[in-house]
């Protein structure tokens, strides 16, 4: 198997993790987002989105982190994808809600708005508002996170054992450190946090994100 990914890529960074954990045996291809190697013709032909990771299984080919991490998982019958037909539906809820919601305000309406020029808007008002909204629903989300999804009595987010749906939430969430986003306001979702940064593929995973965190300490940024 291949795995065309970026150390930094927020939707990689779940798979790479997932790997990891599970042993599961895969080439790393680096595309150079930094670069635009994600929009020349060579990459288009793995995935005319322009977008990583996308998963080579023999002539199979798979894009979107959801639906690798579930494909993995299943393919190496792994617990963090359960059986249990109550208990895999609150996974891909998860997940789902995590896609839709979360990442969606809190990533593009919040955080690559003001990391990213060609998510910025072309106006310093539009600019102002798309961060505004941005930083209001972000702190919604996380507040559901933090107090319906985690609660007080989970230690992951779909119960007692780490799922899938975790390798997709941590990355998720800990983009919030890019602008220094101050996560001891959502004391369940610290918790988490910290429970996901302890496994042993942690730190090996997230070194290039980590690095990207530190390079931007200097600047100031809206946040949470």
């Amino acid at each position: 198997m291949k795995l065309y990914t970026h150390p930094v890529s927020t939707t990689s960074r779940p798979v790479m993790q997932f790997l990891a954990d599970a042993g599961i045996a895969c080439d790393l291809e680096v595309v150079d987002i930094f670069s635009g190697a994600h929009h020349q013709p060579a990459y288009l032909k793995v995935n005319p989105n322009k977008m990583i990771p996308v998963l080579e299984d023999g002539d199979f080919r798979l894009t979107e982190s959801s639906a690798i991490l579930k494909y993995l998982a299943d393919k190496v019958n792994s617990p963090a994808y359960p059986k249990d037909l109550k208990t895999r539906a609150r996974v891909n809820e998860m997940m789902d809600w995590l896609n839709a919601n979360l990442y969606r305000d809190f990533g593009y309406g919040l955080i690559y708005p003001q990391l990213l020029d060609h998510h910025k808007r072309p106006s310093a008002e539009g600019q102002a508002m798309a961060v505004r909204w941005g930083k209001e629903k972000s702190r919604e989300w996380l507040q559901a996170l933090n107090d319906h999804w985690i609660g007080s009595k989970n230690q992951y987010l779909v119960g007692n054992d780490v799922t899938i749906a975790d390798y997709l939430g941590i990355s998720f969430v800990t983009i919030g450190e890019f602008v220094k986003a101050d996560f001891s306001k959502y004391p369940n979702v610290k918790r988490w946090i910290d429970t996901m940064k302890r496994r042993p593929s942690y730190a090996k995973i997230y070194e290039a994100f980590n690095g990207f965190v530190a390079s931007l300490k200097d600047k100031k940024f809206e946040t949470i």
